[in-house]
């Protein structure tokens, strides 16, 4: 067998697990700060992201998308997440169908005719004023946090419809080109930095209501991932960068210990008895939050294949995993700092995201106090607050 050169193997690699070759590259561009430094995840990135099938992957194959489970959506943002949680986190946006799925079918059609590769950025709140104009809404305003609009070819916005200054029914979502937005770089934050999820402007752009849907109302279209709580699966594929991320510390953490020693001449980390307690505890931890947060998906998943609602306790287990999962995971990225020593407080040290991009995801209102407080309701058989659920 003739040798192969480094390019080679490589690309030989590339072709065998496309997958596996883009997280070597987000993970060694991660490295060097590119998507921190910029504010946003590199357009090329999310064009190999729509290659290897990220923003395909929950559409319906009507429309050619591939039609996965959620929990296989979410094991594909985990493992992008071990490579660069803001790549895993522009990502997770995948799950777009979730919301899109609400818009008339007739809309879904114009939407995918050129093909399901749709990358989708929204900017929810606070829903801003539209005025009904027609067959039309009239939208104007600012909206915060639109992780991805960089990349994005579509975006939706808050909206709050109104005719002669009066509330016309629900909130809505409008989605619109991405081009007759406005983009505004505010983000700087202490983690996540590259999600580039910045401020969008509309000024005055009127959207056709075939364009709108309401929020939170469920979906028309007949496939099991439309039954599956939609505001549960957003915040799973939230959740998900986290529990990726503090993989990727683990698996830092032991390639770095059996070979790094103290400066004062004490033994390697991996040879410290209270480190092998300590990351044995931590393992033990990460592996339980993980699994739970799956098994909750696992059940109510599998009650909508056979054709039953979930219940109210179900969803309310995914949510209540979702929280411990999100925090057990900040919990395990600051332990694996704390354990690596002098060595991992440097700014450009792979531990200093780690730990800054899962503290962010728990300050995420869907991961906040506010779900224990809910959770522990629904256990008593109480009602929780509006949206829980």
């Amino acid at each position: 067998m003739n040798d192969l050169s480094t390019q080679e193997y490589a690309n030989e690699i590339s072709e065998i697990n496309p997958l596996q070759s883009l997280c070597q590259e987000i993970r060694e561009r991660a490295c060097t700060g590119e998507f921190d430094n910029q504010a946003f995840v590199s357009q090329d990135i999310i064009l190999k992201l729509k290659k290897i099938g990220v923003y395909r992957a929950l559409v319906p194959k009507r429309f050619g998308g591939n039609e996965v489970s959620p929990r296989q959506f979410c094991e594909l943002i985990e493992t992008l997440s071990k490579a660069d949680g803001s790549v895993g986190w522009v990502a997770s946006f995948g799950m777009s169908p979730a919301y899109l799925g609400s818009l008339p079918e007739e809309t879904l059609n114009e939407l995918y005719k050129n093909g399901p590769d749709i990358v989708f950025a929204g900017g929810i709140f606070p829903p801003q004023p539209a005025e009904i104009v027609d067959d039309a809404v009239l939208v104007k305003g600012r909206w915060k946090f639109s992780s991805g609009c960089m990349g994005a070819d579509v975006v939706g916005v808050g909206i709050a419809p109104r005719k002669d200054n009066e509330a016309q029914g629900l909130p809505r979502m409008a989605v619109l080109p991405a081009s007759k937005a406005k983009i505004e770089m505010t983000w700087d934050t202490v983690g996540l930095k590259g999600t580039g999820s910045h401020d969008l402007l509309v000024d005055n752009v009127l959207v056709d209501k075939k364009w709108t849907f309401v929020r939170g109302e469920p979906s028309k279209l007949t496939e099991p991932f439309f039954k599956y709580p939609s505001l549960s699966l957003a915040t799973q594929v939230l959740t998900v960068v986290g529990i990726g991320v503090a993989g990727a510390a683990l698996e830092e953490f032991k390639q770095l210990a059996p070979g790094k020693a103290s400066i004062t001449g004490g033994a390697e980390i991996a040879n410290r008895p209270v480190t092998q307690y300590e990351y044995a505890q931590t393992e033990a931890d990460y592996l339980a939050a993980r699994n739970w947060f799956y098994h909750t998906m696992d059940v109510v998943w599998n009650e909508i294949l056979a054709g039953r609602k979930p219940t109210p306790n179900l969803i309310s287990d995914m949510r209540l995993a979702c929280t411990h999962a999100a925090r057990v995971s900040a919990r395990v990225a600051r332990k694996m700092q704390m354990l690596a020593g002098m060595t991992a407080i440097y700014t450009n040290h792979p531990f200093s995201r780690y730990v800054n991009d899962t503290n962010v995801v728990t300050q995420h209102a869907f991961m906040g106090d506010a779900t224990l407080q809910n959770a522990g309701a629904v256990s008593f058989g109480l009602n929780p607050t509006p949206g829980y659920l």
